[in-house]
């Protein structure tokens, strides 16, 4: 109770102190409160406490986060405020730290899903602190989760083609091909049109995370499997990719999953999926020569340290590089 009171106090005053004199003042509260009981009043404050949470989701709506973005986000912040059943304001470094140890032992989550929690948690007592909320974030003390580094599959030359091969349906053959040339998001995908394709230059226009435009390429062979598709269907819906039953509804990210899913067991194959695609088109990439810069763009990072967690340079491509290089 008198760590809550002390901080209160130092919260209102810091538009009118600094850094060091917020110090002091704490110091000077925590020594003059050292002999004194404090009980709380047991009249209940009227007014409703403010809710963090939809502040903050409401700042991280105007930067442009993604509706999904935004709900893992606020299911994360709630889990935790409710399991440490406090008042955010109060909520220290050992709170935290409690949090996240018990929450991965009782989930069995992975190092990489806890360091996600941690980063979410990380953002939003950041954002706090920076309005003035909060004296300071109490995750800041918490370094990131070290996770280990597994080379993630790509698909071979040889199984795109058997998948190529044993394409049943005009509109699943296009699907692959234009995963495995453009390198784009399923969730970017399922959202153009057929107006959206520019087949004179082989491009369209996509959106990305955040609703960032940008442009991505297909070849040759995509071109004519796509408009292959395209003239051999007979319904209206302006989608790029429909069902293949009426009423030809737009294909969504949880139906070409599924599809191609169920196409890898019936082939043997080892973990077919979409994000598969956009992996193995950054590392090919890579070991061609496309410099990270222009990858980066390509696949819509804002960052190039993604960019670089994608592509997974050739073994053998280091040790021809180590012979040239070292000898």
């Amino acid at each position: 109770m008198k760590q809550n009171l002390i901080t209160d106090i130092i919260q209102g005053m810091l538009p009118y102190l600094n850094n060091a004199q917020s110090k002091r003042l704490q110091e000077i509260l925590q020594s003059t409160f050292t002999n004194y009981e404090i009980t709380s009043s047991t009249v209940e404050a009227k007014e409703a406490e403010q809710d963090f949470v939809e502040l903050f989701l409401a700042a991280k709506r105007i930067e442009g986060c993604s509706e999904k973005s935004l709900k893992y986000y606020e299911a994360t912040i709630t889990t935790m405020i409710k399991t440490i059943n406090k008042n955010v304001k109060y909520i220290v470094t050992d709170d935290i730290r409690g949090y996240l140890t018990e929450h991965q032992q009782k989930k069995g989550l992975s190092k990489v899903t806890i360091d996600n929690i941690r980063r979410i948690l990380s953002s939003f007592f950041s954002w706090l602190e920076d309005e003035d909320y909060i004296l300071k974030n109490p995750v800041r003390r918490i370094h990131k989760v070290k996770t280990g580094t597994n080379i993630k599959e790509t698909y071979s030359d040889e199984t795109l083609e058997i998948m190529r091969d044993n394409c049943n349906e005009l509109r699943d053959l296009a699907i692959i091909d234009m995963l495995a040339s453009t390198g784009m998001r399923v969730g970017e995908m399922v959202l153009l049109n057929r107006n959206d394709i520019d087949f004179n230059e082989r491009e369209c226009i996509v959106f990305g995370k955040g609703s960032k435009e940008r442009i991505v390429y297909f070849d040759a062979r995509t071109k004519i499997h796509l408009q292959n598709y395209l003239e051999s269907r007979n319904d209206n819906n302006p989608a790029l990719f429909v069902s293949l039953k009426s009423p030809h509804e737009r294909l969504k990210i949880g139906g070409i999953e599924a599809r191609l899913r169920e196409f890898g067991k019936k082939l043997g194959l080892n973990k077919v999926h979409p994000h598969k695609f956009r992996r193995t088109l950054a590392t090919v990439a890579i070991d061609k020569g496309m410099p990270i810069e222009q990858l980066q763009q390509l696949l819509g990072h804002r960052k190039i340290d993604t960019t670089l967690q994608y592509a997974m340079v050739k073994q053998s491509n280091v040790k021809i590089a180590h012979r040239k290089y070292i000898g």
